[in-house]
């Protein structure tokens, strides 16, 4: 037995019309189908922005990649400038290396890794971008 169904009049204007039947000249459609599925959807969609439905989820992976992208950037960026601090302020022009020059560049390596662990946790940038300290650091 077929569901019950309850007949509605409605106008619509002229060129709605003819799109209406057009789209129903196929013969597996008719204009109830048709229109009974649009107004589903209709229903179904108000009061949503169409474009948050189809993007909206894109939009925030594509947001969060990027947030990732920029805090890999940022990481990047400290560690260059933390390099070339510890480079300049710290690195003496040595002779051929030995095992004891060598234990001391690998203990300000460690120190540096550390400090740049230290900058990005804190949230100090030597650079001074993103905090407005000016570039103190």
């Amino acid at each position: 037995m077929k569901p019950r169904r309850i007949r509605h009049q409605f106008l619509l204007e002229p060129e709605l019309s003819e799109k209406l039947e057009t789209l129903s000249r196929n013969p597996s459609t008719t204009k109830s189908a048709i229109v009974a599925k649009a107004v589903e959807a209709f229903i179904e969609w108000r009061g949503e922005n169409e474009l948050d439905q189809r993007y909206g989820k894109r939009l925030d992976r594509l947001s969060r990649d990027l947030d990732h992208v920029r805090r890999d950037a940022e990481i990047t960026l400290e560690s260059l400038a933390l390099l070339i601090r510890f480079s300049i302020t710290l690195h003496a022009h040595t002779p051929i290396p030995d095992r004891a020059t060598q234990a001391i560049a690998q203990e300000r390596f460690d120190k540096f890794v550390e400090q740049v662990g230290r900058q990005i946790a804190s949230g100090k940038r030597s650079l001074g971008y993103g905090n407005g300290n000016g570039g103190e650091g």
